[in-house]
Order: C-alpha cells, then structure tokens, then sequence
C-alpha cells in the first residue's frame, strides 16, 4: 500500500515523540509480559494473520477499546502494523492518553523474520 505525503509527515512526526524498537525486542517483551497489539484491519489479518499470541485492536478503534484490553496505562504494551506508520501513530495516540510504557515496531510486521511471523 503507498502512503501519502500526509501521512508519512504525520508518522514521522509521531516518532519523535514515542519510543521504537526491533521486532527481536518486541518478541523479548513480550515474552517478559508485554502485551502485543496488531493494530492492523480484518482485511489485512486475512492475508497475514498476527503473530502468535498479539490481539488485535484495530488503529481505527484503538482509543475505544484499549481501556478494556489494557486497563493498567502503566503496563507494558508493544503496538505493530504492516510497516510501522500506524504503530508510530497509534502509539503517540496511547501516549496522549496517558499510557506511559508504549512502543512501536520499527518497520512492523514487514521487520519481522518469516518465521515469526
């Protein structure tokens, strides 16, 4: 998917104020406890699904339902996409919320070794 001039200005703006980390420090927090978030579309999940044990929460309903998956906004939450636009966006968005150990897969899904994936 090509994204507009727009938009890339917008993530790229999100990622100076947020934090950015690899996929292998995404799968080690996790595994610490971290919860993994997909912030993908159902369209998208049909033709790649999560990774192994991420929930979804769609970028577009990330603000409603994210009270519900993650009610301690203290708690440590690692937030991935396709290519890591919407995770820099959906994480600065969590941050203005109030949710203090947010961060993004640098490159999303697309930074992950196949296997993981």
């Amino acid at each position: 998917m090509a994204h507009n001039e727009d938009f890339l200005k917008l993530a790229a703006a999100a990622r100076e104020r947020i934090c950015e980390i690899t996929p292998q420090e995404a799968l080690h927090r996790q595994a610490e406890g971290a919860l993994l978030v997909d912030v993908r579309d159902s369209d998208e999940l049909a033709a790649s699904p999560a990774l192994a044990g991420a929930v979804n929460i769609s970028r577009g309903r990330l603000e409603l339902k994210i009270g519900e998956a993650v009610p301690d906004k203290n708690a440590p939450v690692v937030l991935y996409c396709g290519a890591g636009n919407r995770g820099a966006l959906a994480a600065d968005s969590l941050r203005q919320m109030g949710y203090t150990n947010v961060v993004n897969v640098a490159g999303g899904l697309n930074a992950f070794p196949r296997e993981a994936s």
